[in-house]
């Protein structure tokens, strides 16, 4: 598959931030995240109704004035404490691919799949754009549409927020009627001094090199089945995710050395009152599970018990209190100084990503390529009740890993989409 650059270049917004926002400050879970871009790719089919040259005219457009609504994203990071919003631009490229889009999604392969992108999502680009874009045209006349964003300032929420904030301008939604997407944390996550504490080592090249990620698919079926038999000795019925988790890291544990994992909460709908649903940064919060291999019961029936109570810790009250102490700040500085082996749990379930339309019908998938040293990303399947999990382990444990009895039951090994 040969990728061909059109043209690129650096979009400005399409209105000047006024003077008084061209200083965004970064909250205390902006700090902490990562400095890579959260990677999302969106296939379209063929509308043989709207030109290639109307589509690619629409999106630039549409595009400039996105930014101005999320203008922190054409800006530029002036140190750990804050975005100059001074209206530099994010980048934008449009590209032919030679073959068809059904070379991808007969097969998906995240080689294949990177080749997509605007950037390389494991590091920062050199020009220091905070978000890229590229459109990729197929043959065939489909079209995926590839967003990068760095994660210092955002969160795959913040991705949702942006491309179907993007899709309803490019509809001929006006911008006025588009409202919350800045939202100033620092007050309920103060900043830090976070001088020297670093997680890039989760996505350094040196480790990944001898991972593999993988895709296991679990369909709507599958999914009910799973949570009716995860749920014997439960209360509740576990949520989807919450099902998926048990069974993922329950494979983990029997492949593996890893005995704790860290579950990455959307804090947004947990706030008291809550964040807008458009609101920018990293808004998450890590929950912490452990399991000693030494506990006589390591099954999903019980993992499911450990992560549902958890994930039901991230409350108002709670989460206010851990950040006005400065407790969540010092475990994780600890946790920093003293690195454990940790398996990373992050779900992007109930994003509207497959309500992306820019007029011209939804996507037929959406993905993601973030390769996490030992982790795994939930995506919906594109009925909105089925889970895609890309997994990333050590080459030798992902041997073991899929031949986990309960994987093989219930999930398909990276079928056609």
């Amino acid at each position: 598959m040969e990728v061909q650059i059109m043209f690129k270049e650096i979009i400005k917004p399409s209105s000047s931030t006024p003077q008084h926002l061209k200083n965004y400050k970064l909250s205390l879970l902006d700090q902490l995240a990562p400095s890579f871009y959260i990677p999302i790719i969106l296939f379209y089919p063929s509308t043989p109704q709207t030109s290639s040259k109307e589509k690619s005219d629409r999106l630039k457009k549409s595009f400039s004035e996105t930014l101005t609504l999320f203008y922190p994203l054409a800006g530029r990071m002036k140190n750990n404490y804050s975005i100059d919003c001074n209206d530099e631009g994010a980048f934008y490229a449009e590209a032919h691919i030679t073959g068809e889009m059904s070379m991808i999604l007969q097969d998906p392969q995240v080689e294949q799949l990177e080749k997509l992108l605007p950037f390389n999502s494991q590091e920062m680009s050199s020009n220091g754009e905070i978000l890229g874009a590229q459109v990729n045209h197929f043959n065939c006349g489909g079209m995926a549409i590839s967003i990068c964003i760095c994660h210092q300032t955002a969160d795959a929420s913040t991705g949702a927020s942006f491309a179907t904030t993007w899709a309803r301008i490019a509809s001929g939604e006006a911008t006025t009627n588009i409202k919350g997407t800045i939202y100033d944390c620092t007050s309920i996550f103060p900043p830090q001094k976070t001088e020297g504490i670093s997680w890039n080592e989760f996505a350094e090249k040196d480790l990944l090199s001898n991972s593999v990620m993988k895709r296991f698919v679990f369909d709507r079926s599958k999914v009910a089945t799973l949570r009716e038999k995860v749920a014997i000795g439960c209360l509740d019925l576990p949520s989807r995710v919450e099902t998926l988790t048990a069974i993922i890291w329950e494979a983990v544990l029997e492949s593996t050395n890893i005995n704790n994992a860290i579950i990455a909460v959307n804090l947004r709908k947990r706030m008291i009152p809550a964040l807008p649903e458009l609101s920018l940064g990293s808004i998450n919060q890590a929950a912490f599970v452990n399991c000693s291999k030494n506990e006589n019961r390591i099954d999903y029936y019980n993992l499911v018990g450990k992560i549902h109570e958890s994930i039901g810790m991230m409350k108002n009250d709670y989460i206010r209190k851990i950040h006005e102490g400065g407790r969540y700040f010092e475990v994780l500085k600890d946790l920093a100084e003293n690195p454990m082996n940790v398996f990373t749990f992050s779900s992007w379930c109930r994003f509207p990503f497959y309500e992306v339309d820019f007029e011209w019908g939804k996507p037929v998938w959406v993905t993601t390529t973030l390769k996490f040293k030992n982790s795994a990303f939930f995506i919906d399947t594109k009925d909105g009740e089925g889970i895609e999990a890309w997994v990333t382990l050590p080459k030798k444990d992902m041997v073991k890993f899929q031949q986990n009895p309960n994987l093989c039951a219930y999930a398909s090994f990276n079928p056609i989409i």
